[in-house]
């Protein structure tokens, strides 16, 4: 038997039991299995081992790490407190991939060979600081040790570390002091250190990483400008530098700030201040066409690319605080500027981010109208503008947007009509509240009869608009495309062990 498999069912595995045939692939995962196969230890030719989301207590036996051909262990989401012997015990292994996350190991922590490609430790009760050890590991691909008790400054070993890194992630520690000064190897794909205490600036060394395609350094103590250099990581596609203390403008007058394949920009409850011009969002190019089946299908070489999977960002969407996992990032493609002192106008150029799903512009001091062009953004669902200065009126346009599921426009200085329509008018009175000449359901102000008549004036405003806005769109270029499907909400980590099976056969 080469290959055996159960998952999703329940176990009760002998101690004694015999196999005819050796093992090479085990998948046991979600068995309800209480203690750690024993007849195990006899397999030697075992390469593959997942008897993740079990409820597996006590010390990882010695043993396994005998076994000559074991390259694969999935031991996750368990209640696994630390490993039998030495801290060396899984050094004279030849271990590929090791993931330990989701269980309760303590300190020490394991020294690893130098074999390992793939490491996953979250979501444990590590402390002390981060283990130099770590940066000899000349093969290292995906490093993840978020949610642990790790403090001290991130090594600065990490300076040098191996050019192979791909994925590091330290978020959710007690991390202090400032970011290494030097680029963490030109490989790197995915950076997420959010929920430490890290200070200083974002070093403009990450500006090697070409190949960066997200960065999290949410709920930190940044203080530094707008990262403009940014802009130079074509392959960036999120973005996220929520809760520090960035101050200073978010717009140049020496170049437009173009991010080509940006799917989320996070920069809320900074500092930022300045008026962002009407085209400021014509080069986000990303947001702007539709899908492209290129960037819905999995890609071949996905086996070995890990960073999507462990990708993590918390965002506000419809009133509600939701985690994306996995590829969630680059379908549920947002845009949260809250909590600053942004000024002036909406740009026309957010109209043209078609697949846009959430928009939070809210808590700053956005002066105008609501532009009817919003109506552009045909996927949007969930729309804040709350907390602003916004004047006029509510665009009856925005009830065509059939996906606008919450919407918010309290503490303006809006006035007439609320537009008809069901996505509108089932909206809770405190979405428009605070908007003394605001009138209709579901307030309980009425209207009276020439409220909602339209001057040539205004008529002619929007006309302007649209000729601004045809201009941006002719300036960046629309690719006709098919929309091909698009998958959005929550991507739930089950698809983990589908990843971990690809890794595997990539390297078999």
């Amino acid at each position: 038997m080469e290959h055996g498999e159960g998952k999703g069912i329940n176990l009760k595995v002998s101690p004694t039991l015999h196999l005819l045939s050796p093992i090479e692939i085990l998948t046991l995962s979600s068995c309800n299995i209480a203690e750690f196969p024993k007849f195990l230890e006899t397999q030697t030719s075992l390469s593959y081992l997942d008897i993740s989301s079990n409820q597996i207590k006590g010390q990882v036996p010695k043993w396994l790490w005998r076994l000559p051909l074991l390259r694969y262990v999935n031991i996750s989401q368990n209640s696994f407190t630390g490993f039998e012997g030495s801290a060396g015990i899984i050094q004279r292994s030849e271990i590929l991939l090791l993931d330990i996350s989701s269980n309760t190991f303590q300190d020490p922590f394991p020294l690893l060979p130098n074999s390992t490609k793939f490491f996953l430790g979250s979501n444990n009760q590590f402390s002390g600081e981060i283990p130099k050890t770590i940066c000899k590991l000349a093969s290292l691909d995906t490093l993840v040790l978020s949610d642990n008790n790790f403090s001290g400054s991130i090594p600065r070993c990490f300076e040098n570390f191996s050019t192979k890194l791909s994925v590091m992630h330290l978020r959710n520690n007690s991390l202090s002091g400032t970011f290494p000064e030097e680029s963490i190897g030109d490989h790197l794909k995915s950076l997420d250190l959010g929920g430490n205490r890290l200070s200083g600036v974002l070093p403009k060394s990450l500006i090697n990483c070409t190949r960066l395609e997200f960065l999290n350094v949410e709920n930190n103590m940044i203080n530094d400008t707008f990262p403009f250099w940014l802009r130079l990581l074509t392959n960036l596609q999120v973005l996220v530098l929520r809760s520090n203390e960035f101050h200073g403008p978010i717009s140049s007058p020496g170049f437009s700030l173009s991010f080509p394949k940006l799917r989320i920009f996070d920069i809320s409850k900074n500092r930022f201040t300045g008026v962002l011009p009407s085209y400021y969002f014509a080069g986000w190019t990303a947001m702007s066409l539709v899908i492209d089946i290129v960037d819905i299908m999995p890609s071949r070489f996905e086996g070995r690319d890990s960073g999507n999977l462990y990708n993590s960002v918390s965002m506000t969407a419809k009133g509600l605080v939701m985690e994306l996992v996995g590829s969630g990032f680059t379908i549920y493609k947002t845009i949260d500027v809250s909590g600053n002192k942004l000024q002036g106008d909406i740009p026309e150029s957010i109209s043209l981010l078609k697949e846009l799903i959430v928009l939070n512009m809210s808590n700053n001091a956005f002066t105008g109208h609501i532009s009817p062009s919003l109506e552009n953004l045909t996927n949007l669902q969930s729309l804040d503008l709350s907390q602003n200065r916004l004047s006029g009126e509510i665009p009856p346009e925005l009830g065509k947007l059939t996906f606008l599921a919450r919407m918010n426009f309290s503490y303006n200085m809006l006035e007439g009509p609320i537009p008809q329509g069901t996505q509108i008018q089932s909206q809770s009175s405190s979405s428009f509240a605070e908007n003394p000449m605001l009138c209709g359901v579901p307030l309980q102000e009425t209207c009276g009869r020439g409220d909602d008549a339209t001057t040539q004036e205004q008529e002619d405003e929007d006309g302007e608009k649209d000729q601004v806005l045809s201009w941006v769109a002719a300036a960046i270029g629309y690719v006709p495309g098919v929309f091909c499907g698009v998958v959005i909400g929550h991507i739930l980590s089950s698809y983990k062990r589908d990843w971990f099976m690809k890794i595997f056969h990539s390297f078999a």
